[in-house]
């Protein structure tokens, strides 16, 4: 048996000692099952049993445990083990031990393999396709794509080869549990890092990525090194790099755009294949106004306003997009309303102190108070002269 659980350590990875234990512990539980059964009248709360195996010599040994009321040992003596118990019950318990002991430490390894793989694109064959979850055999284990990470015009057929975006890895009583996506813009960057070289070592870098699954996504890319063009290398040549990344993904449609610091340019290179003129940008309100040739607005807006949609989520910005016409059509008006406006009333240069006021009226001389005296004597005298006045003084 020793030789046999060396072996098991060697091929399966497991601890030796770990076996050793469990076997040790199940021995010592079938032992107190059959002492009981040999001897009913004996209170089961009020004893156990322990049990020791040799690691060299695999010989086994029993003890009878006395436990108090509180379930604390009180005593021990050997057990009376005998053939039956070490033929056929041991053998039978000594399987039961191995066989659950390979299950849990398979299961543990598998989790390790998975756990730190969060992000991580695997490969699995479709086992079985329904309405609620998808299961995919990845070898050691099977992961599940629930219907929310599914593609809805994605048929998955079974024994299909698909790969997914790694999102969760639970431990559970049943084993590790990876849970997988295709609708995750994670997917989309993991490969074109699988299909770019110059990603992976880090002279090109995807700096934002916007995704509707199934339809089209965006992908925004700079270079490190001043003589690599970023989306070229993204596209490559005649297309095959970008080509195969768009077939994993059963034809969605995928713009490469280059990254720009500057919000106005990025903006304007996020609505290709769209044409823009001019882009103003709003810092406090985090919105972008887009200008483009009358020509060019369903095609920056897209289907149902997608390329726009996408655009906003890759930029991180709120845009409006106007045409030529539109935007001379809301200077015009902004204008004319500007111009029509009435002018400030007077109260607007500020309240007038009432201290000023008296002081004027106590500064005020006749010969400043006579013009209102002048409307008076004109009329009388010439009043086709009053213009010609010379002073409003009444002299």
């Amino acid at each position: 048996m020793i030789n046999a659980l060396r072996e098991l350590e060697r091929e399966k990875g497991i601890s030796f000692e770990v076996i050793l234990g469990g076997l040790e512990e199940a021995m010592a539980s079938a032992y107190k099952t059959w002492w009981h059964q040999q001897h009913p009248e004996l209170d089961e709360e009020l004893f156990g049993s322990r049990a020791k195996i040799d690691p060299e010599t695999g010989e086994m040994q029993l003890w009878l445990v006395t436990l108090d009321e509180e379930g604390i040992p009180v005593s021990e003596e050997p057990g009376e083990v005998t053939d039956d118990f070490k033929g056929r019950i041991g053998a039978q318990v000594a399987k039961q031990v191995i066989y659950q002991k390979l299950r849990d430490a398979e299961r543990e390894m598998t989790y390790e393999e998975f756990s730190g793989r969060e992000g991580d694109v695997v490969t699995g064959i479709i086992q079985q396709d329904s309405h609620r979850y998808t299961l995919l055999d990845l070898g050691k284990v099977e992961a599940l794509l629930p219907q929310a990470e599914q593609v809805p015009s994605e048929p998955y057929r079974h024994g299909e080869r698909l790969k997914a975006y790694i999102t969760e890895v639970r431990r559970t009583n049943k084993g590790p549990q990876i849970v997988v996506s295709r609708t995750h813009p994670g997917l989309l960057k993991k490969l074109f890092e699988m299909e770019v070289p110059e990603i992976e070592e880090g002279i090109v870098q995807i700096k934002a990525v916007a995704r509707e699954p199934g339809h089209r996504s965006k992908i925004a890319v700079s270079s490190n090194e001043p003589g690599v063009d970023p989306v070229g290398a993204c596209v490559g040549a005649k297309g095959a790099r970008v080509r195969m990344v768009v077939n994993e993904l059963k034809g969605e449609k995928i713009d490469v755009i280059p990254w720009n610091d500057d919000a106005g340019a990025l903006v304007a290179n996020a609505l290709q294949p769209a044409k823009v003129n001019q882009v103003r940008i709003d810092v406090d309100r985090q919105t972008a106004l887009v200008v483009v040739p009358d020509y060019q607005l369903s095609l920056a807006i897209g289907k149902e306003g997608q390329n726009a949609r996408l655009a906003a989520r890759l930029t991180g910005w709120r845009i409006d997009i106007k045409s030529d016409t539109q935007f001379a059509e809301d200077q015009r008006s902004t204008a004319a309303a500007a111009a029509a406006a009435p002018p400030p009333p007077p109260e607007a240069a500020g309240p007038v102190e009432p201290e000023a006021v008296v002081e004027e009226a106590e500064e005020t001389t006749p010969e400043a108070e006579a013009p209102t005296e002048a409307p008076t004597e004109a009329p009388t005298e010439a009043p086709t002269e009053a213009p010609t006045a010379e002073t409003p003084s009444g002299e």
